[in-house]
């Protein structure tokens, strides 16, 4: 079976629907299986008094990082889509000829979105191990993806023990943004291959630095899906630009993916000398700057019960 590619539109549409017209049918015409957005509400975003300000030891290491709420309820707002958008999304990649995806962030968003047409769910590697969301999009959808990057082997470990009986793949990811080749670890997917047949990788190298290797070599060794940033605009003119790939970039990908795994490897040892840098470890401690990230961006989100937070790992009764 060839592998999956995952055109993923993030933000990079800016909010505008004539832009992620273009986003999907570019992706659908170079080559992509799905083409995916995120269910992003705004509304949704928590206020956790400790990203005010951030704090940083007395060393000059960040301890937490510095995120304030209100300029990032102010951007994000500006670029929210509509459930009216989205559902335009989801007809607008079948007429194109592409599968739709979206990334849930909340319980209640999987709520929301439940009848739109989805035909897959996507998982941020920041809620794998929030369990009562993946048990809400394990009742919804029979095909999910999710992300391990920024969760313990432990807790991995459990979400593949919740999400049994469905059809799941889990990506392995880096959340560094950018990833630089050599932290890539990508050894870590055949670890993951215990728990799931299908295994893919969500790359955030920066392709004006290194290319598509990091994509590559992951399709080399077997990966049965490939998520990227994809972006129809300037590098500078988003916010998700740098670590974003272009459609001809993704024409690219779509070639080399259609290639037996054996070409892929044989092509990846010749032209690509350093690509060992890039297998690591299977089980590797997770560095700073990843714990930082899962500390904000875990809880970023939650759905509003009675005007309070509630974040997706906590319990309560889902009004459907």
């Amino acid at each position: 079976m060839k592998p999956i590619l995952i055109a993923e539109c993030c933000q990079n549409h800016n909010g505008s629907q004539e832009i992620l017209k273009r986003m999907i049918h570019e992706a659908a015409a170079n080559g992509a299986d799905y083409v995916k957005i995120q269910a992003i509400r705004s509304s949704e975003l928590t206020y956790r008094e400790r990203f005010e300000n951030g704090l940083t030891d007395a060393s000059g290491q960040v301890q937490v990082i510095q995120r304030p709420y209100q300029p990032e309820l102010e951007r994000l707002s500006t670029l929210d889509l509509s459930t009216d958008q989205e559902r335009w999304f989801v007809e607008e990649c079948e007429r194109a000829g592409v599968m739709p995806l979206t990334t849930a962030f909340t319980r209640s968003g999987v709520r929301d979105i439940q009848d739109m047409g989805y035909p897959a769910i996507k998982i941020a590697s920041y809620d794998c191990a929030s369990y009562p969301l993946l048990e809400d999009a394990k009742k919804v959808w029979k095909k999910l993806f999710v992300s391990t990057g920024a969760t313990y082997d432990e807790e991995i470990e459990i979400a593949a023990q919740m999400l049994a009986g469905s059809d799941f793949e889990f990506l392995h990811c880096v959340t560094i943004y950018p990833t630089p080749l050599s932290e890539l670890h990508l050894n870590r997917m055949q670890w993951l291959r215990q728990f799931s047949e299908k295994v893919g990788y969500s790359d955030h190298s920066k392709p004006a630095e290194t290319g598509l290797w990091a994509s590559k070599t992951a399709l080399a060794l077997g990966a049965s899906c490939v998520e990227r940033h994809y972006t129809v605009l300037g590098p500078t003119e988003t916010k998700d630009g740098p670590v974003s790939i272009t459609p001809a970039m993704l024409k690219e990908l779509r070639e080399f993916a259609d290639r037996p795994v054996e070409e892929r490897l044989e092509i990846v040892q010749r032209e690509f000398p350093d690509w060992e840098t890039t297998l690591g470890d299977a089980h590797r401690p997770m560095s700073h700057a990843e714990k930082l990230n899962r500390d904000y961006y875990r809880g970023r989100f939650a759905s509003k019960v009675d005007g309070k937070p509630v974040y997706n790992w906590e319990e309560f009764e889902m009004a459907w």
